[in-house]
């Protein structure tokens, strides 16, 4: 299976996963640091936001209680439509749709905050830097984008077949790791993200004992 046609898929895992509940309890509560500074952007002004791999809506919800025009895109039709559902319960307006984070359907420099939470490392660096470019362009200029992407210090790095430099797949796995997964070291973050201004870049634990990631906040230069 070549790269691409791996990457086609990963969606196909979280889609099922959503139809599962102990999963969406699982992924339901919004990261604290991305409510602070959703919160943050709100206060300074911010007044349209995108949650790019919204899933189910978690931080879409954020984004809307906090008074944001709030946008969310996903390619899991099961994910959009429980996150329609989490809206219509709290009286939220979350404006959802389908959409491949390589090819976003949004004018350009429309958004003040672009949130893309454990999305934009499934698939190859190639992939990623369509993600950025598109991210780039929906962005206004010092606008924010926060971001997580895997670290070299995962315990999953250099598992399985790498399909690309530093996208590992991993055949057997019972989770989307069957699918491309980019892993990246502080020297990769820089060069991948040379475009941006670099705010943080924090290389910790998420959800578990050697389950690294890098937790990004990148300014658009003017």
């Amino acid at each position: 299976m070549r790269s691409g046609e791996a990457f086609e898929g990963a969606y196909v895992h979280w889609d099922a996963q959503w139809r599962n509940q102990k999963a969406r309890l699982a992924w339901g509560d919004p990261e604290p640091w991305v409510t602070q500074v959703v919160y943050r952007v709100r206060a300074q002004g911010g007044r349209r936001a995108l949650d790019i791999g919204c899933g189910i809506g978690r931080h879409t919800q954020v984004l809307a209680q906090a008074g944001f025009e709030a946008h969310g895109v996903d390619r899991s039709e099961t994910g959009l439509a429980h996150a329609r559902e989490l809206a219509a319960a709290k009286g939220l307006e979350m404006r959802l749709r389908t959409a491949d984070f390589r090819d976003l359907p949004f004018e350009s420099a429309g958004f003040d905050y672009v949130l893309a939470w454990n999305v934009v490392y499934h698939g190859t660096e190639d992939d990623l830097r369509s993600a950025l470019s598109e991210i780039r362009r929906v962005l206004r200029r010092g606008g924010l984008y926060q971001a997580t992407m895997l670290s070299k210090r995962n315990t999953e790095f250099s598992k399985g077949v790498e399909m690309a430099p530093n996208a590992y797949v991993q055949p057997d796995a019972e989770d989307d790791k069957v699918h491309p997964h980019l892993y990246c070291d502080h020297r990769d973050i820089a060069r991948l993200h040379a475009d941006w201004r670099i705010l943080t870049a924090v290389d910790s634990t998420q959800g578990g004992r050697g389950s690294h990631h890098w937790n990004l906040l990148l300014e658009r230069p003017g």
